[in-house]
């Protein structure tokens, strides 16, 4: 969809009055007369809906009776939005000169713009990566902005700048709401790969993101829920009996890990979450396998046994580690080929 679609620019907002006029100025000034605006308040106790009328009196605000997470808030402004195109942006993303010609210019299904930060010296995210055992994080965090190149796919599409058709966003049932927030992006992008589709980067269309990865421990304990949500609802059933034993010793690390990181009491509550969700995430699955369109080996293709995000420590890109992950994945990918 090139040229001339219709774009419905979507902002989700809880607690950022310090921040969204900035955003909302920037967007205003790239929209095109026929494209809309909507602002998605999550119940904000700082004015930040208020704030977010007078800074762009042509949007609609939509008030939210309580904070439901990010992906409520962005199904609500897709289940609202008149445009052939929805864009999601974060609150703390700011547009720069350019960004609505270039984002509109893919030919994905899902797609994201690049996220910088540091004024828009550096990648924040040119597209996620996903590893076998579930853990995403940001690509090519932390190069310079001008090392990206041009428009290619990647393994998930980052949910601070995030472009899809609204038709197609409605037909795959949007954002899966119990996420509330962290890698509702990754199992979209999943969804969208298992029907057939195409996820990608136009690194022409660049946002500056206001990042922090350190959000507390809280964080961690919605990140490793939602990871393991992704995994029971998207991977195939050949992939995911292929890599059971990984994620056993995943588990294990990940235990040593959180507890030598101060967060082992929200790891553990992690669990309490995904056991009391498992009937619901299986109901889920045998839904989503339903439409699976793809083998498991084309699935797994987008996967990647090298944990080398600056996230993880240094440990994570051992040599003998990085060895034994990369020996276990080329025996699975052998496995679903056969």
């Amino acid at each position: 969809m090139t040229g001339s679609a219709r774009l419905s620019a979507i902002v989700v907002t809880h607690d950022h009055a310090d921040v969204i006029e900035r955003t909302l100025s920037a967007l205003l000034h790239e929209l095109r007369a026929d494209d809309e605006l909507l602002v998605v308040d999550n119940a904000s106790s700082d004015g930040c809906a208020e704030v977010a009328q007078r800074a762009a009196p042509a949007a609609r605000v939509l008030r939210a009776p309580g904070n439901d997470g990010f992906a409520a808030g962005c199904n609500l402004g897709a289940s609202e939005a008149g445009g052939e195109l929805l864009l999601f942006l974060n609150p703390d993303a700011v547009v720069e000169p350019g960004f609505r010609d270039a984002i509109e210019g893919g030919s994905f299904d899902l797609w994201q713009g690049l996220v910088a930060m540091e004024g828009g010296a550096t990648v924040n995210t040119s597209g996620g990566v996903v590893h076998f055992t579930g853990i995403a994080w940001s690509g090519r965090v932390g190069d310079p902005v001008g090392s990206v190149g041009g428009p290619r796919e990647v393994p998930f599409a980052s949910g601070a700048c995030l472009v899809m058709p609204r038709a197609e966003y409605l037909a795959i049932g949007g954002m899966a709401e119990p996420y509330f927030l962290y890698l509702e992006d990754v199992d979209l992008s999943m969804r969208v790969r298992l029907g057939g589709g195409s996820v990608g980067v136009l690194p022409a269309a660049v946002v500056d993101h206001d990042y922090e990865f350190a959000k507390g421990s809280h964080k961690w304990r919605m990140l490793e829920r939602n990871r393991w949500a992704t995994i029971v609802r998207t991977y195939p059933g050949a992939l995911l009996a292929a890599v059971a034993p990984a994620l056993v010793l995943t588990e294990l690390g990940l235990l040593a890990v959180a507890a030598a990181g101060g967060w082992l009491p929200e790891k553990l509550r992690s669990y309490g979450d995904t056991a009391r969700s498992l009937r619901r995430l299986l109901a889920e699955r045998r839904t989503i396998q339903a439409g699976r369109t793809i083998s498991p080996a084309e699935f797994a293709r987008h996967l990647t046994p090298d944990l080398d995000s600056p996230y993880l420590g240094r440990a994570a890109t051992l040599a003998p580690l990085r060895a034994g992950l990369r020996l276990y994945w080329r025996l699975v990918l052998a496995a679903l080929r056969v």
